[in-house]
């Protein structure tokens, strides 16, 4: 089993292949993922404790549904990724179809 590792001329993905599996990643959907996932422990965090004070709940709620709501965003940035991939994938085997096809 090879594993081989490819960077793009944009430096913006990275592919590795595994024998006849490959792995596809694109760095700004990893930023992406890693700062909504910061921004949820954060509301969540203040929010819960603006529940300790009677004057800041409402406040702490609205923190709760931003959370809630940003928890909806990851598996959409999951989505677009994949979708990514797949024209990825598509395009890298067209070009190794051709590279058959000229040989």
């Amino acid at each position: 089993m090879e594993l081989v590792a490819t960077k793009s001329n944009q430096d913006d993905y990275v592919d590795i292949s595994l024998g006849r599996y490959e792995f596809f990643f694109q760095k700004k959907y990893t930023v992406l993922n890693t700062v909504n996932d910061f921004l949820i422990g954060v509301w969540f965090f203040i929010g819960s404790f603006f529940f300790f004070s009677k004057a800041l709940q409402d406040i702490g709620t609205w923190l709760f549904v931003l959370g809630s709501l940003q928890l909806l965003i990851r598996p959409t940035i999951r989505l677009i990724h994949d979708f990514h991939l797949r024209k990825h994938v598509q395009k890298r085997k067209e070009m190794q179809q051709r590279k058959k096809l000229h040989r």
